[in-house]
């Protein structure tokens, strides 16, 4: 092998190693895996996957144009935490509501996340509103991202987006499986525990980013005067 290929595979091998350490980080995905499991089984987790994977996408292409420097601002990043912060909290608010509704009989109204394209823009959502997921791809992320550029843009997609993605869907999936498997047979006041625990979660995450966003826009205020 030479020097050229053993590189790719350490590189690929820490990225690998660093994006798993995310992944599983509990998060408003991770969140909404176990929520939607439990009401949907297993084929949320893809489906949740999808609208995730719809956005790391997107901003994989945008930290190629320099979106990582943009992110490195401190007003950028307060910002992010109050505009992340409201839909955060929008997202959990709704899933301790559907905490009223047994598993056999929770309705999906219209709005609410529904069995497809609802579970993908709830991934889209609780992705892009997480200041902490574009705070981790504009440092940890973008530093990979400049390490697989001198491989090409085949290591890029293949070895640093989808090798990324896999690991969500796998973790995302597992998640959902696991939550779904007692569908049917967990009692309702088991479920609702579970769907008001992961909203008040993804809630007091809101509140946090919606905080730390608004000292860094109040502490720039105060400079300016």
């Amino acid at each position: 092998m030479t020097l050229e290929g053993r590189d790719l595979v350490w590189v690929t091998l820490t990225w690998w190693g660093v994006s798993l350490s995310g992944v599983l980080m509990p998060g408003p995905v991770s969140a909404m895996a176990v929520s939607e499991g439990a009401r949907r089984g297993c084929v949320a987790g893809p489906l949740l996957t999808g609208g995730h994977a719809a956005a790391e996408t997107i901003l994989v292409a945008l930290l190629g144009l320099g979106l990582g420097h943009v992110l490195h601002y401190p007003l950028v990043i307060g910002a992010i935490g109050l505009g992340g912060g409201g839909v955060l909290w929008w997202m959990g608010w709704g899933t301790v509501a559907a905490a009223r509704f047994g598993p056999a009989d929770a309705p999906v109204r219209e709005g609410e996340v529904g069995p497809s394209h609802g579970l993908l823009r709830a991934g889209v959502l609780a992705t892009a509103g997480n200041p902490y997921w574009l705070l981790w791809w504009a440092t940890v992320g973008a530093a990979y991202f400049v390490a697989f550029s001198r491989f090409g843009v085949a290591a890029i997609v293949v070895l640093f987006l989808l090798g990324h993605l896999v690991l969500d869907l796998g973790w995302n999936t597992l998640l959902a499986s696991l939550a779904g498997s007692g569908r049917g047979r967990l009692p309702a006041g088991v479920y609702r525990i579970v769907l008001r625990a992961c909203g008040v979660f993804v809630m007091a995450l809101s509140v946090y980013f919606v905080y730390t966003g608004a000292r860094l826009v109040a502490g720039l205020a105060g400079l300016a005067r």
